[in-house]
C-alpha cells in the first residue's frame, strides 16, 4: 500500500522561508509525478507545483519565483522549498504521487504565515 509522509510545515513571519518534505512509500514503482496542492479555508484545493520524474516542472502563477519543487528520485521524494512567504499561502499543503494509473495523497502539513 503507497503511503505518503509529509513534513515542514508550521507557522513563518511574511517574508520567512519553509521547505516541506513528501517521501513515498510502499510502491514497487516510481511516481510518474509528484507534486503539492494546498487548500486554504473555505477555497477549493489548488496545485501549487509538480514534477515529473524527469524534473520537468510546472507551477501556479501566484508562487513562481519564490517556490521551487524538487525531488530525489532515489528515495521517492519530492520537497517544496517556500521562499518569500506571504499571508496568502497560509494553507494545509498536500503532497500527491501519480504511481500508474493511481493517485496517492498524503495527509496534509499546515503552513501558516502570520506576524
Amino acid at each position: 500500500q503507497v503511503q505518503l509522509v509529509e513534513s515542514g510545515g508550521g507557522l513563518v513571519q511574511p517574508g520567512g522561508s519553509l521547505r516541506l518534505s513528501c517521501a513515498a512509500s510502499g510502491s514497487a514503482f516510481r511516481a510518474n509525478v509528484m507534486g503539492w496542492y494546498r487548500q486554504a479555508p473555505g477555497k477549493q484545493r489548488e496545485l501549487v507545483a509538480t514534477i515529473t520524474i524527469g524534473g520537468s516542472t510546472n507551477y501556479i502563477d501566484s508562487v513562481k519565483g519564490r517556490f521551487t519543487i524538487a525531488r530525489d528520485n532515489a528515495k521517492d521524494t519530492v520537497y517544496l522549498q517556500m521562499n518569500s512567504l506571504k499571508p496568502e499561502d497560509t494553507a494545509v499543503y498536500y503532497c500527491l504521487a501519480v504511481i500508474g494509473k493511481g493517485e496517492y495523497w498524503g495527509q496534509g502539513t499546515q503552513v501558516t504565515v502570520s506576524s
